[in-house]
């Protein structure tokens, strides 16, 4: 079974996040908070829709609402051009809602109200909060599932305070949320029960009261005064611990994106690792989000496997190579390589030093070695292509030897051609092959040859412009196809 990025987000128990509770007999929405401008990121991309691990900040948040239960997500975006760029990086699969004004957190989700229509609970997240865990997520939101429990719960960790608000607890409940710039006496470097900005809430009593929330003097509305208007009511918010801090750490620069990418990948690597997968050297190791490896497969050091990867069991991947957008069959060798959005079957071995761009697709037992280059070609079953060749635009049949320096020439300055090549067919070194061109079941080509005319099947090329001889012709023979 490969591991992927289903496994990478677990604690340290074997057993995957627990869904199935008092949570999933209500239906949940999530409301997802990412119209912040982001200005700290000094990039003209929103903050949400930096790329973390190979998939968007709030994708992240978006991914672990889903394993968690919700039902729906709703991204808050904004009225500005950047809303375009947060709906791109949200994806597919959820609902967005518009905040008119940046007119703080309690605005931002009394505009979900329309979309959260008959939502039993809100699950109310921060878009730039992606490392917490859908473990975490379905304990914060059991808290308010339980029979005679809180309408509202916090998540929280005990760290130091920044630029967080935190929370006044008597035991695990909530009796105030103090923002830091209201006390002015406190060491922000002391570890205090942050305020993550992540919410559990009993829809009913969350619409009932949002409308209440006393705006402040620049008009934003805030969130944090639902803590105080529960406690009055003698229902205090509950706090829910989050095991690893790090969960609660928000996304506001670049520093901190790059502290959030070192946690994801780790978290990654670790999922693969008690998955099966060997990591030789865990930190030059790059391992996408959507990657899925498969069991007893080994990574080489320097080794970055991104975007939409699949890789089987019992393969050797790297040192030294970048695979991207591709399928890796089991029992395949890859070293000190680059591949894009290709496929190898099985027992395939390609390197050191070769490049398989976009749409090549390499049969079983297929050798590719060094300095070789494959685009948008198909290789058959045990077709060799040792070194220094490049093969573009072809098809290749099975039990092919490619001698070293081949090439296809599949340009004529305007359009690509195709070159097709039979099965068992031997390219002798240092053959060029003039597309458009086919090449017979069987035929040959004599080192240094420039093919431009077909080849029969069992016919043999020499020559540059070549001529088509009968295989172990003497060389004098007459051409086998003298009108041409």
């Amino acid at each position: 079974m490969r591991t992927g990025v289903g496994d990478n987000l677990r604690t340290d128990s074997d057993e995957p996040p627990q869904a199935q509770t008092s949570s999933t007999r209500h239906r949940w929405v999530a409301v997802i908070m990412a119209a912040g401008q982001g200005t700290r990121m000094r990039s003209s991309l929103p903050k949400v829709a930096h790329p973390l691990a190979g998939k968007p900040v709030v994708r992240h948040v978006i991914d672990a609402a889903r394993e968690a239960g919700v039902d729906d997500c709703i991204v808050i975006v904004g009225a500005d051009e950047a809303a375009a760029a947060v709906r791109a990086a949200a994806g597919e699969g959820v609902r967005f809602a518009v905040q008119a004004q940046p007119l703080g957190t309690g605005d931002a989700v009394a505009s979900a109200r329309e979309a959260a229509g008959e939502a039993d609970h809100v699950l109310i997240m921060n878009g730039d909060v992606p490392l917490v865990l859908p473990a975490t997520l379905c304990r914060l939101m059991d808290a308010v599932t339980r029979p005679a429990g809180p309408d509202v719960a916090l998540l929280t960790a005990h760290v130091p305070v920044e630029a967080y608000g935190f929370l006044e607890l008597t035991h695990d409940r909530v009796t105030a949320i103090i923002e830091t710039k209201e006390a002015e006496a406190i060491d922000r470097s002391e570890p205090r029960h942050i305020n993550s900005g992540q919410y559990a809430v009993r829809a009913a009593w969350l619409w009932a009261h949002l409308p209440h929330i006393t705006p402040a003097p620049n008009g934003e509305r805030f969130l944090t005064q639902l803590a105080a208007m529960a406690h009055e009511q003698g229902n205090p918010a509950v706090a829910v611990f989050a095991e690893d801090p790090a969960e609660v750490r928000g996304i506001n620069d670049r520093i901190q994106l790059a502290e959030a990418e070192a946690a994801v990948r780790d978290r990654i690597r670790c999922s693969h690792m008690l998955g099966g997968v060997t990591i030789i050297d865990p930190p030059s190791t790059f391992i996408d989000a959507a990657v899925c490896i498969g069991p007893d497969t080994t990574i080489g050091p320097n080794t970055y496997l991104e975007g939409d990867t699949s890789i089987g069991s019992d393969c050797m991947i790297g040192p030294g190579s970048s695979i991207r957008d591709s399928r890796i069959g089991d029992g395949c060798t890859v070293r000190f390589s680059m591949i894009e959005q290709s496929t190898l079957e099985s027992s395939v071995d390609v390197g050191p030093y070769s490049h398989l761009r976009p749409r090549s697709y390499l049969c079983h037992g297929v050798h590719i070695g060094n300095y070789a280059e494959v685009k948008a070609s198909r290789l058959g079953r045990n077709t060799k292509m040792g070194h220094f060749s490049y093969i573009g635009d072809a098809e290749v049949g099975d039990d092919v030897n490619i001698g070293a320096g081949t090439i296809t020439a599949n340009y004529d300055g305007v359009n690509k051609h195709r070159t097709t090549i039979g099965d068992g067919a031997f390219i002798g070194s240092d053959t060029m092959l003039v597309a458009p061109v086919s090449i017979g079941r069987g035929a040959r080509t004599s080192a240094g040859s420039v093919v431009n005319r077909d080849v029969p099947d069992g016919m043999m090329a020499i020559g540059a412009p070549a001529r088509i001889r009968a295989q172990g012709a003497a060389d004098g023979k007459e051409d086998s196809d003298p009108g041409r």
